[in-house]
């Protein structure tokens, strides 16, 4: 089951009040819960939440190993060996990395080792083959004969010109990690670096809460798909590609469907059959109050009881947010399963910051990340700009900008319109004007969420 059925009922249609930003993201949390955790091997759980503490079976590295390409040695055959006193050792043979069978590096005895290869018993360092003459006479070497030169390579004389301390360029067992320490802790987000260690101590799948599937669906007899051709009264659609990419920054399996036409009976179909793969359903436009705000029409005649086929198993609820872009909102539950629903507008810039607001936090919910976690960053920095920024009272109003964060200071892109899709690719982060601030001048410090 991907979430609880909502905690409070909420009657179908509009909402009587106006619901504050906080309140509405307050809850969408409440009714997300966060998915069951399964099985899944290293490479399919990049970017999940590890559910278990990892400790290490054993050492890493297992053995002590050579840190260079070069001879492993004892101290005293080196001892002030210089350019023009070199120490002359016999060459005894060749360890390769994965070397079984270790020679033992008697006095007066080295074996040419090439980086992470096992130490040898009897040697007690390693010297970099650029200390030496490669055991080819002569001068300092830039690099050692390649292995099928054997045996000449691996035999015969070497001239070591400096001396080396013990352990010197060797890698010690259990220099990395321990057997017994604790390797990634439940609540890890698991990247590159994280997979790399769990490979590494030898795990082949781990314990993760997976990566929420999320479908998103614009709505709409006006889109186009990019590639088409526009014909008179259509426009491209860009929310659906927005959206899918947002989650998948988001941490989510994004799954877009193609724009959905303006008819309730069509947009139920559609809903019913991305139900199967969808841990969260994002919808875009048609929310509103116009005649043709179709998402309205499907999901409240749902939650209001009919003869759908998701009839009783759909609790959406409609409201108004005190927030500029994006007051038309939705939000409830659908299907057996009670699939989180969020209905987003249509106009562009209000489905982004709508979504940045309370889809990313249900995506990072749903991934059972921290509450620290959940939400964009946020900082404050100085306002750069030419005039006062106007803001509507009562609405917390979302402004694109882009942060300096060198000079600590924030400047406006583009107007306040909620279409102009330009100035939002430019942008880096979201300026916020509180509900009972109008005008703020320039030098005011506001709050900025980083997008980045």
């Amino acid at each position: 089951m991907t979430s609880s059925a909502p905690q409070h009922p909420r009657p179908a249609g509009d909402h009587p009040r106006l619901w504050s930003v906080d309140e509405h993201l307050a809850d969408v949390l409440a009714t997300v819960r966060p998915l069951e955790p399964i099985e899944l091997q290293l490479l399919d759980a990049q970017g999940c939440v590890l559910v278990e503490d990892v400790t290490v079976p054993v050492a890493l590295p297992p053995f002590d190993n050579s840190s260079m390409d070069g001879y492993a040695v004892r101290t005293a055959d080196v001892q002030g060996a210089s350019e023009e006193f070199p120490a002359v050792l016999t060459v005894i043979g060749d360890v390769a990395a994965g070397s079984g069978e270790l020679p033992t590096v008697g006095p007066g005895q080295a074996a040419r080792i090439m980086t992470g290869a096992p130490l040898p018993p009897g040697a007690e360092a390693v010297v970099p083959v650029e200390w030496t003459d490669g055991g080819a006479g002569g001068g300092a070497a830039a690099g050692m004969s390649p292995a099928s030169a054997a045996p000449e390579g691996a035999a015969g004389e070497v001239r070591v010109h400096r001396a080396a301390e013990a352990r010197a360029h060797v890698r010690a067992r259990g220099s990395d990690v321990q057997a017994g320490d604790l390797a990634l802790a439940a609540g890890t987000v698991l990247g590159p670096p994280q997979i790399a260690l769990l490979a590494a101590i030898g795990r082949g799948a781990v314990r993760v809460r997976p990566r929420p599937r999320v479908v998103v669906l614009s709505t709409g007899s006006e889109l186009v798909q990019p590639g088409e051709t526009l014909a008179a009264g259509t426009i491209y659609d860009s929310n659906s590609f927005a959206l899918a990419a947002a989650a998948r920054d988001a941490g989510a399996i994004a799954y877009r469907v193609g724009a959905v036409a303006d008819d309730a009976d069509s947009l139920r179909a559609t809903i019913e059959d991305q139900l199967i793969r969808a841990d969260l359903l994002v919808t875009t436009g048609g929310v509103s109050v116009g005649a043709y705000d179709v998402v309205k029409e499907a999901l409240t005649s749902v939650s209001g009881g009919g003869d759908d086929e998701l009839e009783g198993r759909a609790t959406i609820d409609f409201r108004k947010v005190a927030m500029q872009p994006g007051k038309p909102q939705g939000f409830g539950t659908i299907g057996p399963d009670h699939t989180p629903l969020l209905a987003l507008p249509g106009n562009p810039v209000s489905s982004y910051v709508s979504f940045e607001l309370f889809v990313r936090p249900a995506i990072r919910a749903l991934m059972g990340l921290p509450e620290s976690e959940v939400s964009r960053p946020s900082v404050r920095a100085v306002l750069k700009a030419d005039k006062a920024l106007a803001s509507p009272a009562g609405r917390r109003q979302f402004l694109r900008g882009t942060y300096d964060a060198a000079t600590g200071t924030v400047s406006p892109v583009g107007g306040s319109g909620s279409h102009l899709i330009a100035a939002l690719a430019h942008a880096d982060s979201l300026m916020v004007v509180p509900e009972d601030v109008t005008s703020v001048e320039p030098g005011t410090e506001v709050e900025v969420v980083l997008l980045g």
